[in-house]
């Protein structure tokens, strides 16, 4: 069964030595992201799976261990997904930055796999991939990496479009309260033309809290560069 979540955007500026001098404006976002890990390690998982977005339509599994990094970001940071032999592919970025987010916190407290879901997965699949990773122990974490619209304002990565706002509005609310029904009804096409990574993941995340009874707390909300970047923690 689900025993805790925490939502968490993934942007490689996440991590400070790529954002270099910019980064001090996530700084609100990375201290979110700490609370919402002590979320889970709280909630005393016996496994904690990363469920982040993939390039593929097909999920892929990445075991314990398995190794990314930042050099295409221009920087030599490594990172490690929990202890474990790892495997023959690199994590994606968004996983990496999942990575990056449990070595800050001294993850310690439950094995760490990973998972990433391609952004045209639809809910269904979503949801019964959810159900099996609540299904996996008896007290199943999830940490769930992905970003709101990228539409927000003519600077952003998919210059302003004037449904992004309200997408993105309907999202945090969703994960704020921990509205399992609200993320599984996002519009999935609105969703990949708003460029908003985070659709699947969320999706992911509302079918393995399906009859977990657990509630919610949004701890940031923002769209800085333009994008939309949430933190929720449901226990």
């Amino acid at each position: 069964m689900l025993a805790a979540a925490a939502v968490c955007p993934c942007p490689p500026l996440l991590v400070p030595d790529v954002a270099a001098g910019a980064a001090p404006e996530l700084d609100g976002a990375r201290t979110a992201c700490s609370d919402a890990l002590a979320v889970l390690a709280a909630s005393r998982p016996d496994l904690l799976v990363v469920v982040g977005p993939g390039a593929r339509r097909e999920p892929e599994r990445y075991p314990a261990g398995a190794v990314g990094d930042f050099r295409g970001f221009g920087v030599e940071v490594d990172v490690r997904l929990g202890a474990g032999p790892g495997g023959d592919r690199p994590l994606p970025a968004p996983l990496a930055v999942g990575a990056w987010l449990l070595e800050r916190a001294g993850w310690a407290d439950a094995p760490v796999e990973g998972l990433a879901v391609g952004e045209r997965l639809a809910p269904a699949r979503c949801a019964g991939t959810g159900r099996e990773l609540a299904a996996r122990a008896g007290r199943v974490a999830l940490l769930v990496l992905g970003d709101g619209s990228a539409c927000r304002d003519v600077k952003a990565p998919g210059y302003l479009d004037e449904r992004a706002a309200a997408f993105d509005e309907r999202a945090a609310r969703a994960l704020g309260s921990a509205d399992a029904g609200a993320l599984a009804a996002l519009d999935e096409h609105l969703a990949y033309e708003l460029k908003a990574a985070g659709r699947a993941p969320w999706q992911v995340l509302a079918g393995a809290a399906e009859g977990a009874g657990l509630e919610g707390g949004l701890l940031y909300e923002d769209a800085p560069y333009g994008v939309g970047y949430f933190v929720a923690a449901w226990s």
